[in-house]
């Protein structure tokens, strides 16, 4: 536990449901919502809206840092919860998800669960690591941060119909794998949510991944 953790758990804590009533934390929530929504419409098979939740699920990851950065008034309490519950969702978001999304498109196969497994542990390693040592200088990651997966998994599922889904379910592994060695390497990698610029690029990435695949999703329905 850090010095800021346990600093703040020596003031008296509020109750556990007063933690959502803060603007980063719901920004958060919203994040799992649409978390959520892309591991339902992974499941059904439903691919273009389970990208546009994996997005969006990056885009309110990224926001929720930059509204506590610019909120006054915010509690050392607050903080310290909202980046545990960070933490916990990025679990969800980075891991379980892509996992759940490759299983899918791998028609749930035994095969398939090696590669779900070793990403959920990839992650789960990544962010364990990461809560112990935080970042490298204050500014560098060790290892590929987490958001990079759903970022760049979203980008690769628009090739998808260039291939037969088995084809595709093969090249998805395949990137999963590479994706989960980068996130348990030794690489060094910035924080890219940590500046504004990078976050207005992300929200034009966002609408314009929106944009496609909402048009893919109407002409398949």
């Amino acid at each position: 536990m850090t010095t800021e953790n346990l600093s703040a758990n020596k003031e008296q804590p509020g109750t556990i449901i007063s933690y959502v009533n803060d603007a980063p934390n719901l920004c958060s929530l919203a994040g799992l919502a649409c978390t959520l929504v892309a591991i339902y419409c992974s499941i059904i098979g439903v691919y273009a809206i389970a990208m546009i939740g994996m997005i969006w699920a990056v885009a309110f990851d990224w926001a929720d840092g930059l509204i506590a950065r610019r909120m006054k008034g915010r509690t050392k309490q607050q903080g310290v919860f909202g980046g545990q519950l960070d933490v916990l969702i990025d679990i969800v978001s980075y891991g379980v998800t892509p996992a759940i999304l490759l299983l899918s498109y791998g028609g749930f196969e035994p095969l398939f669960l090696v590669g779900a497994f070793l990403m959920m542990a990839g992650a789960a390693i990544r962010l364990s690591y990461f809560s112990t040592f935080g970042l490298v200088g204050g500014k560098h990651y060790t290892g590929l941060a987490l958001d990079n997966n759903s970022i760049i998994l979203v980008f690769i599922v628009l090739f998808a119909g260039f291939f037969s889904q088995e084809t595709f379910s093969y090249i998805l592994y395949a990137s999963c794998l590479i994706l989960t060695f980068l996130n348990v390497s030794q690489i060094k990698t910035p924080k890219l949510s940590g500046a504004p610029r990078n976050v207005y690029i992300l929200a034009g990435y966002t609408l314009g991944v929106t944009a496609i695949y909402g048009l893919i999703f109407i002409n398949q329905a």
